[in-house]
């Protein structure tokens, strides 16, 4: 049974917290590129020392620092994105979620996605970027993130990937070897979500991957 099967079975001894803690805004990118033998997604394994999901294969991406709200970019979303996002959040938050994933893929791969400045930053394009998902960790969770996942295709990034010590073993797996892999709920979900697109399904809204009652729930949103 993978983790994605298991967290939508009924936790039969949950107990819901009576003073949750208040998930964190965090986004992640997919990065996706396209071989002979099909797409392959890029995971890297969380360092051990990390609090949150220690030694498991994820996507690049972190929390959303106040400093992303106002950082210049070379190209602003597309309208289409930007049209999804703002159905539940801000402009504003929109955006810096948007730099977020960016920003983490920098520092956590080596690739750009934009422009590479002087001091060693990047100045981010956003226009290549699509909305694809959603999560919120348990209520139970000692540490509670509201993850939003962005997808882009390595066409559009520069730069050689290399580890780091926020992802380590960073490598291309093809999406059905990575769904074959031990990965948590959330990174099974969001691969899953890709794949039936790759297939050619089109969503009825963004998925959102949250939990009730111990129990994962699935739901889309228009």
């Amino acid at each position: 049974m993978s983790a994605l099967e298991q967290a939508q079975k009924v936790g039969r001894d949950y107990v819901r917290p009576e003073n949750p803690v208040r998930p964190r805004d965090a986004a992640s990118l997919v990065i996706l590129r396209q071989r002979k033998g099909g797409t392959e997604v890029l995971l890297g394994r969380r360092a051990s020392r990390h609090r949150f999901m220690p030694n498991v294969f994820v996507f690049p991406g972190g929390r959303v620092d106040v400093a992303d709200r106002d950082v210049d970019v070379a190209a602003e979303l597309a309208k289409p994105v930007a049209k999804k996002l703002q159905n539940k959040f801000t402009p504003v938050m929109s955006r810096a979620l948007a730099v977020a994933a960016v920003r983490e893929t920098f520092e956590e791969t080596g690739l750009v996605i934009g422009e590479r400045q002087k001091k060693g930053g990047v100045r981010p394009d956003l226009a290549r970027l699509d909305y694809v998902a959603r999560a919120i960790t348990p209520p139970d969770s000692p540490m509670r993130f509201h993850a939003r996942f962005f997808c882009i295709d390595a066409e559009h990034t520069t730069g050689r990937v290399r580890d780091s010590h926020e992802l380590q073993l960073l490598q291309w797996f093809p999406l059905a070897e990575a769904l074959a892999m031990p990965l948590v709920d959330v990174t099974e979900f969001v691969l899953q979500e890709i794949q039936r697109r790759q297939e050619g399904w089109r969503p009825p809204g963004v998925p959102l991957f949250s939990y009730r009652n111990g129990r994962a729930v699935i739901r889309y949103e228009g």
